[in-house]
């Protein structure tokens, strides 16, 4: 392949990320966080009136997304885990 090592090879091309994704499978949920800041930022960029409560309006909002997420995924868990196979038993 023209003199080209093939290991090295995978380091030349360049980062494509929908086909070849980042390696966050056991952080994934440490993303949530810039993802609610920067819903947050954008969201308030639009809808405050006055930019003197920007920064705790998107400190507060960015708190809610991630205190929801976080109440959602207890709430799978819990019925997930605990409540289902109460209602459905296994056979």
């Amino acid at each position: 392949m023209n003199g080209v090592n093939e290991t090295v090879l995978p380091v030349l091309v360049a980062y494509t990320p929908f086909i070849d994704p980042i390696n966050a499978h056991s952080t994934w949920y440490l993303l949530l966080i810039p993802l609610a800041v920067g819903i947050s930022v954008v969201y308030k960029a639009v809808r405050v009136g006055d930019l003197r409560y920007y920064p705790r309006q998107v400190l507060a909002m960015t708190g809610q997304i991630v205190g929801v997420m976080v109440l959602l995924a207890v709430g799978a868990y819990v019925l997930i885990q605990h409540l289902l196979p109460v209602i459905f038993p296994a056979r």
